[in-house]
């Protein structure tokens, strides 16, 4: 493997699984197009190692990278889906409580006050 930094020692099991399985997923796709390593990273201007590296799921492999890789192989507009707000339904599901939560404690107004 590469590089270690912070963010990529942090990663998770499953994190690094993601990321493996999002490089075969490239690799997969550039063999389908008949594109070896060198064109591909020819045609996104990485070099070959980078494109190894991301192809194996390194994680120190900048996002940057990533985008041209999937813009070369024509498929970027599956990206844009990733943090989708209409996608998270987690983050909804605490948008929801918290706004219940706020309401809930909200300070009566001076004028609200029944004395």
């Amino acid at each position: 493997m590469g590089k270690d930094s912070k963010s990529s020692k942090a990663l998770t099991p499953q994190g690094r699984a993601v990321l493996e399985r999002v490089g075969a997923n490239i690799r997969a796709a550039r063999m389908r197009r008949n594109m070896t390593q060198a064109e591909l990273a020819r045609r996104t201007l990485t070099s070959h190692t980078t494109l190894m590296r991301l192809e194996r799921g390194e994680p120190t492999v900048g996002v940057g990278v990533l985008v041209q890789v999937l813009d070369v192989l024509g498929l970027l507009g599956g990206l844009e889906a990733v943090a989708s707000p209409a996608a998270d339904a987690t983050g909804l599901a605490l948008q929801e409580v918290r706004g219940r939560q706020r309401a809930r404690s909200r300070t009566p107004k001076k004028d609200e006050l029944d004395f």
